[in-house]
């Protein structure tokens, strides 16, 4: 019985070492997955902030055409006389 308790455990532990032993190769592995990640992650917020900014462009283009297109319509309109 005793040897039998002993194989089992010596079975147990054999496995065990052999995953710690993979441990290294899967937290290296783990590291080129993070490191791929960022760089794919750094593209994609870099893609994001120029669209931002080409966005803020074209807003600042309409608003100039709108705040011209105001202008020229308060012109077209009779002056109101101010009221004291």
């Amino acid at each position: 019985m005793a040897s039998r308790a002993l194989v089992s455990r010596v079975h147990k532990l054999e496995e065990r070492v052999t995953l710690l032993e993979q441990l290294p190769a899967r937290v290296d592995a783990l590291g080129l997955q993070i490191s791929q990640l960022r760089d794919e992650m750094r593209a994609e917020f870099s893609a994001t902030r120029l669209r931002d900014e080409e966005t803020n462009q074209r807003i600042g283009v309409l608003h100039e055409d709108i705040i011209g297109r105001l202008a020229l319509i308060q012109e077209g309109q009779p002056r109101r006389r101010k009221r004291r």
